[in-house]
């Protein structure tokens, strides 16, 4: 099956690792807020923890909250016109590798790891791994790689 429209860019974004952060950030904001409740009763039971512990957690889960935004909004494999962009999780700008489809002569898809290969005789290539993305949209990358290049 061949590609309706190959101009166009397809995005694949990190959401599979997103929300492992997204959770962590909730379970963290909470704790904080148990910091931050405790503390009128800190008069009545001074064994209680100062509330700006507090602090602490709130400070880990604005981090992981933004990690968890960062890995939703940007993209992790792009298909492209030019070929597959792959953006790593530090320094996506800087770090861009961009494989034209020139270069590629096949690909594997399986359900962990997407394999673009570089020869006939499979000997070079690049191993991607399909964990950060949501596994509801493995199958849409399979169908698109497989589409744009022979098997």
């Amino acid at each position: 099956m061949a590609v309706s429209e190959p101009h166009k860019e397809l995005r694949f974004t990190r959401a599979g690792q997103a929300t492992g952060f997204w959770i962590a950030g909730a379970v963290l904001v909470m704790a904080a807020l148990v910091f931050f409740l405790l503390a009128p009763h800190r008069a009545e039971n001074p064994q209680l923890p100062h509330p700006a512990w507090g602090i602490v957690p709130l400070a880990l889960a604005g981090l992981s909250l933004r990690v968890a935004w960062r890995c939703t909004k940007h993209a992790y494999i792009l298909l492209s016109p030019i070929g597959v962009e792959v953006f790593p999780f530090f320094r996506a700008e800087s770090g861009m590798q961009v494989i034209p489809w020139a270069q590629i002569t096949g690909a594997d898809v399986d359900a962990s790891r997407l394999t673009l290969h570089f020869s006939e005789e499979k000997t070079s290539g690049i191993h991607l791994s399909l964990a950060p993305i949501a596994k509801d949209r493995r199958e849409l990358l399979s169908k698109a790689i497989r589409g744009r290049i022979p098997a």
